[in-house]
């Protein structure tokens, strides 16, 4: 089942326990980024409001009781998104009470299959599928029906392999 605007926002925010992401593209092109992204790259200042809308969102899932995080695949040189990311977007997610790790697969792919597939899994019993072109903009979002155990299995490995944010960085203070 494809899952758009009030049904994703209703499956998203109605988990549980714990939201978990699978964050595989190099890039996203997302039209509501690509003035920041620019702004980045140009060296100008990040906004005080940046990503304010998801730091509460986040925020309000910690208060309530509930965990939210991911592992973010990457590859060295990081692309000029990744670089946004890690500047921009990930220490304020971080602060708002998500859990994100890096897991770089520079040298190794550790069994996982990366073929540019993003998930979230919810509660260890729903996934959502992105869908996403090869420049990274999202096509769609999908339910999957199947069988839960491999993306457990891969969260797993993704997760042993990986590494907090703030250690990641080290490598590159």
């Amino acid at each position: 089942m494809l899952l758009d605007g009030d049904e994703w926002r209703r499956t998203f925010d109605t988990y549980e326990r714990e939201a978990w992401r699978f964050e595989a593209q190099p890039t996203y092109t997302m039209p509501r980024e690509a003035e920041n992204v620019a702004r980045f790259l140009r060296g100008e200042p990040k906004p005080a409001d940046h990503n304010v809308r998801w730091h509460e969102r986040v925020h309000g899932y910690v208060a309530s009781g509930r965990s939210i995080g991911r592992v973010r695949v990457v590859r060295r040189p990081l692309t000029e998104y990744q670089r946004y990311q890690f500047a921009w977007g990930i220490p304020g997610n971080i602060a708002a009470g998500e859990d994100i790790r890096i897991l770089d697969v520079t040298e190794e792919d550790y069994g996982l299959p990366l073929s540019g597939v993003d998930w979230w899994l919810f509660d260890e019993e729903r996934i959502v599928f992105l869908n996403f072109r090869p420049d990274g903009t999202q096509i769609s979002r999908e339910t999957f029906t199947g069988d839960l155990s491999p993306y457990l299995e891969w969260r797993r490995i993704s997760l042993a392999h990986s590494v907090p944010f703030s250690e990641y960085m080290r490598d590159f203070e």
